[in-house]
């Protein structure tokens, strides 16, 4: 009996993230407060903006000239044209300034202040939800995925492979990551059917997005910033990259398999083995293999209207720029149309619609404490002063402990700077010039940066993994007990890739 208390005893999310933002607002109190100046393009003025690292505000000539001064290899053209859109840290400009330790009110108030800034995700997520409770009360769900089982019985594998392959080539080019979060209500009862866990549909979705996104090709949020943040053009280093896309998810769909195919055999070597039952009652309560839903015309109409919708979904974003304002509206309408089509009638798709939206509250609230987090370590001006000492730790080191070490470092920065775009305006003009001392190509330190923030990706705290988990009930423990081998795996791919490009120029 002691023995099950103890394996269920593992905090939940919110309590993994508290810790974590508590733990963050203490190092505002250990870690110096400092600032970096900071530049931003003003297209209203059309002038440079630089804003000093104790809130002078400086007005320069948009020129290159102007940038040069500032050490800032960068084309002029870049911030004209909205390349770079981020105000960006300008080097040799850190300052220590007056501490502003995060105290209990701070600590307190600031998962408040996430859920207000991640108000966009958050909307994204409830409408969604709402889908899904339409979707499940009419059937149209079991009744789908018993033909799709139908179809993959005996080639189950294919399911990993696709997805992954798939969700990784939005990864790659246009940044597929919170995104995701749409596929799990969708894909969790397919992979349960096929006789997997719920590892594998979270493996194969957020590792294929996390792999993507690590080896990022044409990835706007990612290299392509990064390599304009460090004055070079994105396709340097693009084919080792595109290389390492490809061996990193031939790495990761094998490990995945390995895992599935055991889990098939024996369902007890499945690191969710204990909340088996309560997932499956989660996603396949209305599920009866031997009582389903006729495939009619109208279901088969809601699953296509659900489809198209994450159609037109990744066209937006890829093509029009969409954000969450104009995907939730999209995901609206598409569920308007479902209900329409469902024939339920109004009263029930508004229960079943709010119903479905408040199974995920608690998914909503983990993206907006994540963002708390982070809001912590911006507020206690930290951030900065971490990447500053950073930048010092690696002076005078060789080329090779030189890559080995920035990867590390970018790794740590990926902790507290989820955001790939973030991280990138920030460090990048900082860091790249580093590059230069040690006779490397700036587009070794842009792979350096997207693999150790991509890396980091799968199991930081303040990213999307615990907004993940919560939404498939699996806690972060068995997460880590699963990918930490892969992780390690691919972080030794990932230097062995960087010493190649340092020393091998494709």
């Amino acid at each position: 009996m002691s023995k099950e208390k103890k394996k269920k005893s593992f905090p939940t999310a919110f309590t993994v993230l508290f810790i974590v933002l508590i733990l963050a607002a203490i190092l505002t109190y250990i870690v110096p407060a400092g600032n970096y100046a900071k530049l931003k393009y003003d297209s209203e003025s059309e002038a440079l903006v630089v804003t000093k690292p104790k809130g002078e505000i400086e007005n320069l000539e948009a020129t290159q000239e102007s940038l040069d001064k500032l050490n800032i290899k960068v084309d002029i053209q870049k911030f004209k044209d909205g390349s770079i859109s981020k105000p960006i840290a300008i080097p040799d400009t850190y300052e220590v300034v007056e501490s502003n330790p995060q105290g209990l009110y701070d600590i307190i108030s600031a998962p408040i202040a996430g859920v207000y800034d991640t108000i966009g995700i958050i909307m994204f997520v409830f409408i969604l939800g709402g889908i899904i409770g339409v979707i499940n009360h009419s059937g149209a769900f079991d009744a789908g995925i018993a033909s799709l089982s139908k179809a993959t019985k005996g080639r189950e594998v294919l399911l990993i492979i696709i997805v992954s392959a798939a969700v990784s080539l939005g990864g790659t080019t246009f940044g597929l990551a919170e995104e995701t979060i749409a596929f799990y209500p969708i894909l969790m009862p397919i992979f349960l059917v096929a006789g997997y866990d719920a590892i594998v549909c979270i493996a194969a979705i957020y590792l294929g997005s996390s792999l993507g996104t690590m080896f990022s090709t044409v990835n706007p949020f990612c290299v392509v910033i990064g390599s304009n943040a460090a004055g070079i053009n994105f396709t340097e280093g693009l084919t080792w990259r595109i290389i390492g896309l490809v061996l990193s998810m031939i790495v990761c769909i094998i490990y995945i398999i390995y895992y599935a195919k055991k889990v098939q055999k024996n369902a007890k070597l499945s690191v969710v083995y204990e909340d088996k039952k309560h997932i499956e009652e989660k996603f396949l309560s209305g599920y009866n293999p031997e009582n389903i839903p006729n495939f009619n015309f109208r279901r088969k109409l809601m699953l296509i209207l659900l489809l198209l919708g994450f159609i037109i979904m990744i066209w937006g974003v890829a093509t029009k720029g969409w954000w969450f304002e104009e995907m939730t509206a999209l995901f609206l309408f598409i569920g308007i149309l479902i209900g329409v089509v469902s024939g339920m009638g109004e009263k029930t798709f508004v229960d079943k619609f709010v119903a479905g939206a408040a199974d995920l509250i608690g998914v909503a609230l983990i993206i907006g404490v994540a963002r708390g987090v982070n809001m912590i370590m911006d507020n206690g001006l930290i951030s900065d002063s971490i990447l500053f000492y950073s930048s010092n730790l690696v002076n005078g080191m060789n080329s090779v402990l030189f890559i080995i070490v920035m990867m590390i470092i970018f790794c740590v920065l990926g902790f507290f700077i989820p955001s790939a775009s973030g991280l990138a305006t920030l460090a990048m003009p900082i860091m790249a010039p580093l590059a230069d001392t040690v006779g490397l190509s700036r587009d070794v330190i842009v792979s350096t940066y997207a693999y150790g923030q991509g890396l980091m990706a799968f199991i930081t705290p303040t990213g999307l993994i615990l907004a993940t988990l919560e939404m498939v009930d699996v806690t972060y423990n068995k997460w880590l007990k699963f990918v930490l081998p892969l992780m390690g795996l691919i972080a030794g791919l990932a230097i062995v890739l960087l010493i190649l490009e340092a020393y091998v120029p494709l």
